[in-house]
């Protein structure tokens, strides 16, 4: 075999760790992503799958790791097995050579969408934790800026005129806030 064993590694946020992901797997290089897997705009993601030759190995501790949705597993999956290398998920037990593997192609759907499915029941159950926390008065969410800037931005909003508005997109992103954010404190 003359590929290279390539790992992929993600985790939302940098205070996670990515220790138990493929700390046992000798590998010849590691792409590390700190970032949602919401979708595929992830840079080492993108590096990794340029990077990938004929015969490499992908190698992730799971399926949850590379997407949160079929639709992009599949096509993140075909980009490498398309390169002519392969991709092993360690958790689920699967590889995937290209289109010689019909089960694990059936895996991968099943699979997929069952992961898909929890996710979306996650996300339910948190909107849900959230809103009986909000009836109860309980659900605080820390603001985004210090009163100083929220004084600062209303006094740069009072400034309007009709002949001269305030760019709130501009202002919103000058404070690394979202426009619905400021208008959020607008409000208040």
């Amino acid at each position: 075999m003359t590929g290279k064993k390539v790992g992929y590694v993600r985790v939302s946020t940098a205070k996670q760790s990515t220790e138990r992901q493929l700390a046992d797997v000798d590998l010849d290089i590691t792409f590390t992503d700190y970032a949602s897997g919401k979708d595929t705009n992830r840079p080492k993601l993108q590096e990794m799958l340029n990077y990938i030759r004929d015969d490499d190995i992908v190698i992730v501790h799971s399926m949850d790791r590379l997407a949160r949705n079929l639709d992009d597993l599949r096509k993140i999956i075909k980009t490498i097995t398309g390169k002519q290398a392969q991709i092993k998920f360690l958790k689920e037990g699967l590889e995937f050579i290209g289109n010689k593997s019909p089960m694990s192609n059936l895996m991968l759907s099943l699979i997929g969408a069952f992961a898909e499915f929890e996710h979306s029941l996650i996300k339910e159950r948190q909107m849900e934790g959230i809103a009986k926390a909000k009836a109860r008065g309980v659900y605080k969410r820390e603001k985004s800026l210090t009163n100083e800037q929220i004084a600062n931005i209303k006094q740069q909003i009072s400034r309007e005129t009709p002949t001269m508005q305030v760019n709130k997109t501009r202002l919103a992103k000058e404070f690394g806030i979202t426009r619905q954010t400021l208008y959020s404190y607008l409000k208040a």
